[in-house]
């Protein structure tokens, strides 16, 4: 019989950091979700206890002083980014990864050096150009600008993926006729779900939470996302901050759904990408 395992002191610190980790991410946002039940007074002396009263109706006021409204828009433009974003980035992926061409280095270069691009030095070109094409102040004015730059790096994120996939069952499927594209959409594309999982949701993370674009590319409130909404529900409620809290809660609660569906996919899509470059 194989001798068992003792206590080991650095995996035991490991996991004793990792909870410390855990519970200084987590607690903030439990501490958040009670604190939308409360009212001002419990807030400010109870700040740390349960609520004496669970006020409900704090989330439906947050809601209706315009939560909603800057929630669908933030749905709207997340998703519809997202999905360009994958399938501009998949399709480049599976040409640099699968295809030798000239100047597929110079084209590959360039789209990694994107990454390279601040989005905050080239405001105030966008907001020029944004104007001149007349889609200032809709919905475009910010998924072309979060398109653009999500691109570089799922492209550079699905490639990785892409080149640790074993060439056998492509060779055998252009052995039986498969044209390309259908290689492409029958046989890669299935296969790279969890990269492509990874990607929808670092690209939903980041269009979901960025301010800047949506506070200088958006003028009308019919328009605006969560960011910028919360701004504006903090100076409409200056007074009410257990409102406010509600309000804070219900625009994370869309982005700690969908990593909690997506948690495996992430951590085996980062994991299998980091393969091969």
């Amino acid at each position: 019989m194989g001798k068992a395992k003792g206590w080991n002191p650095s995996r035991a610190l490991v996991m004793f950091l990792l909870i410390i980790y855990s519970i200084l991410i987590i607690y903030p946002l439990i501490w958040m979700l009670l604190s939308g039940f409360k009212d001002n007074q419990g807030l400010f002396l109870d700040t740390w206890g349960l609520p004496k009263t669970w006020l409900w109706e704090n989330y439906v006021m947050a809601w209706k002083q315009g939560i909603g409204r800057y929630f669908v828009n933030s749905i709207i433009v997340t998703s519809v980014s997202v999905i360009l974003t994958l399938i501009i980035s998949s399709c480049a992926a599976f040409a640099l990864a699968r295809f030798d061409f000239k100047g597929q280095s110079v084209l590959l270069l360039i789209i990694i050096g994107g990454l390279m691009l601040s989005p905050q030095v080239s405001l105030i070109s966008l907001f020029k150009f944004l104007q001149k094409l007349g889609i200032y102040n809709t919905y475009l004015a910010l998924i072309i600008p979060y398109v653009a730059y999500r691109i570089p790096f799922t492209t550079f994120l699905i490639r990785s993926y892409m080149l640790s996939l074993p060439r056998e069952v492509e060779d055998s499927a252009y052995i039986d006729g498969c044209s390309s594209w259908q290689v492409f959409s029958r046989i890669i594309m299935p296969m790279s779900k969890p990269i492509l999982a990874t990607g929808a949701l670092l690209t939903a993370m980041s269009c979901w939470n960025e301010f800047m674009f949506a506070l200088v590319f958006i003028e009308s409130d019919k328009f605006k996302t969560i960011p910028v909404g919360l701004m504006n529900l903090r100076s409409s409620l200056s007074t009410n901050w257990t409102v406010l809290m509600a309000g804070l809660t219900l625009s994370v609660v869309p982005m700690i759904v969908m990593f909690l569906i997506f948690q495996k996919q992430l951590v085996r899509g980062i994991t299998s990408g980091g393969v091969k470059g």
